[in-house]
């Protein structure tokens, strides 16, 4: 088994020609909208047992990386006006390469005769639409696979038999099916592959760090998982 370990959204960076479509907007990228706050930090816990790993810094209001190319929100509000022209570059420059990369190394693994476990690590902020979220961390991925509901169980549990301090829940706060980059990856191998979107609530998050017995927690947990 193969360990992929991917963070989309692991910084609010704009790059230097697309500054000026952000201006007055620090608020909103600092904010959960701008970029996963602690999730960069999480991933760079959980890199020493990845066999591949990769993330990302650029801002996902300039182009969302968790998004098929044909999703009504792959360009946010700032960007969605730019021409076709300017979008195309954008992809080329940010988009394409991050995927493509991730893409070609699962490949590569499957056609050695590996089954790729591919973790996305993402954050969500703790209150939405003026609820409270109650998921502690959220354990992503498609129902209609057995190998991943299976997989999610044996990660579950692991967890909680290092603590129960924690809830951890199933397909929340988000779908595992719904359109982002595990998605589109299950079309592509259809066979020895698993995706898991990790999603860890914001509410741990200090500084862009979380929590240091969370982040033992998951890579206890994770490790249990590879070494099975």
């Amino acid at each position: 088994m193969k360990l992929v370990l991917t963070c989309e959204h692991g910084g609010n960076y704009i790059p230097i020609e697309y500054k000026a479509l952000f201006i007055n907007q620090e608020a909103v990228l600092h904010s959960h909208r701008g970029f996963d706050l602690g999730a960069l930090d999480v991933f760079q816990s959980l890199k020493p047992i990845a066999d591949f790993s990769k993330f990302s810094t650029t801002s996902r209001l300039l182009i969302e990386l968790n998004r098929s190319l044909h999703h009504k929100n792959l360009f946010s509000e700032f960007t969605n006006k730019l021409s076709k022209a300017e979008k195309q570059k954008i992809i080329a420059q940010y988009y394409k390469p991050y995927r493509d990369a991730v893409e070609g190394v699962i490949l590569q693994y499957i056609q050695e005769g590996e089954t790729v476990i591919h973790i996305s690590i993402h954050s969500f902020t703790p209150i939405w639409k003026k609820v409270e979220r109650r998921v502690d961390i959220g354990l992503l991925y498609d129902s209609r696979i057995p190998k991943e509901k299976d997989f999610c169980k044996v990660f579950k549990a692991k967890i909680l038999r290092i603590s129960n301090n924690y809830d951890i829940r199933f397909n929340q706060p988000y779908l595992g099916r719904s359109d982002g980059f595990p998605t589109y990856l299950r079309k592509q191998f259809s066979e020895n592959y698993i995706g898991i979107e990790i999603e860890i609530n914001q509410k741990y998050s200090r500084n862009n760090q979380m929590a240091d017995s969370l982040k033992t927690l998951i890579f206890g947990a994770i490790k249990q998982c590879k070494l099975e």
